[in-house]
């Protein structure tokens, strides 16, 4: 297959995708207990029936779903997501505006996972048995059962309350004009939201690479390699690191989709202003938009990482990039 045969069709599954997550996100949200017209004028609204009637008729919430849904992507196709029910705000503005604060959370959590992973599960393979690849399989093992609002309050508990090291949360220090925060205030209130998803996400890794050194090094070759005279350091260099390299790519941009959950929990934990706190503001609130335009934008955000993962297999492994089969 073509590399411009793969572009197309990479681009109609894309469009497939988000066909389907949109179309499926409608419905399971529109189907919601929580009534719309109720989160947007309240409870204890003193508006006339007439008067609720109108809004309702704004928002088209009378109208048959699939009606509702045409109109909705005919909007969206244009570049109009709609407007948040919660923030008062049009879709694109919230998201884009969150996004950037999640993404940096992500980007930092998703490499420090990915390069602590694959090294201590090198360090674990390397040395099976030893004190610290017990200690490792028995932290991952821990980390993967625990719900990650569980060990953000408890990152939380230990290192902002009791120690007193970090700031409890929010994204800035509070108080500060915009203007004034600095890099180094941002990194400081980002370090425990990124310390709690890096070691939730990090477990996968190290024992997915623990075992298949484990397994590569008792293979003939390598046995074929030691009789040649090639030390530890020069068995790794040579032939594991090649042989791992691809199944941990695919692993760790397999998890764009948890680490994006993750995101959202520990979001809420440290009160950082991100999608995952927008998403759960959109979610008690009934905001219809602003869970679509959120679900769209997950569905991207995960098929871009799945797009880049078969992309990085052509540069560790050549024979793939030669066939052209990027996506």
């Amino acid at each position: 297959m073509t590399g411009r045969n793969c572009f197309i069709s990479g681009f109609v599954r894309m469009i497939l995708l988000l066909i389907a997550v949109s179309m499926v996100a409608f419905i399971l949200i529109t189907k919601a207990p929580i009534d719309p017209l109720v989160s947007y004028i309240g409870t204890n609204s003193t508006l006339s029936a007439e008067a609720k009637e109108e809004i309702a008729d704004y928002w088209g919430l009378n109208d048959p779903l699939p009606k509702r849904f045409l109109t909705w992507a005919s909007h969206a196709l244009q570049g109009d997501l709609g407007t948040s029910i919660t923030y008062k705000k049009p879709v694109a503005f919230v998201i884009r505006s969150r996004f950037a604060c999640s993404f940096a959370l992500m980007l930092l959590a998703w490499t420090l996972s990915g390069i602590l992973g694959f090294v201590s599960g090198i360090l674990c393979g390397l040395f099976q048995g030893s004190i610290f690849d017990r200690a490792m399989r028995v932290f991952c093992l821990a980390v993967k059962s625990a719900p990650t609002f569980w060990l953000g309050l408890l990152v939380l508990t230990v290192f902002a309350v009791q120690l007193g090291w970090f700031p409890i949360g929010m994204a800035a220090p509070v108080g500060k004009l915009a203007s004034d925060v600095t890099l180094a205030d941002r990194l400081y209130h980002l370090a425990l939201p990124v310390f709690t998803l890096t070691i939730v996400s990090m477990s996968e890794a190290v024992l997915y690479t623990r075992q298949k050194l484990i397994e590569i090094m008792n293979s003939d070759f390598i046995l074929y390699a030691k009789a040649r005279g090639e030390n530890r350091y020069q068995l790794v260099k040579r032939h594991v690191l090649r042989n791992i390299a691809l199944p941990v790519i695919t692993i760790q941009f397999a998890s764009f989709s948890e680490l994006f959950g993750g995101m959202a929990l520990a979001e809420n934990v440290f009160s950082y202003p991100g999608i995952g706190t927008a998403t759960t503001a959109a979610a008690l609130n009934a905001d219809v938009p602003l869970l679509l335009g959120i679900a769209l934008c997950s569905a991207l955000f995960v098929f871009a990482g799945n797009l880049i993962a078969n992309i990085l297999y052509g540069v560790f492994d050549p024979r793939i990039r030669e066939g052209g089969d990027y996506v």
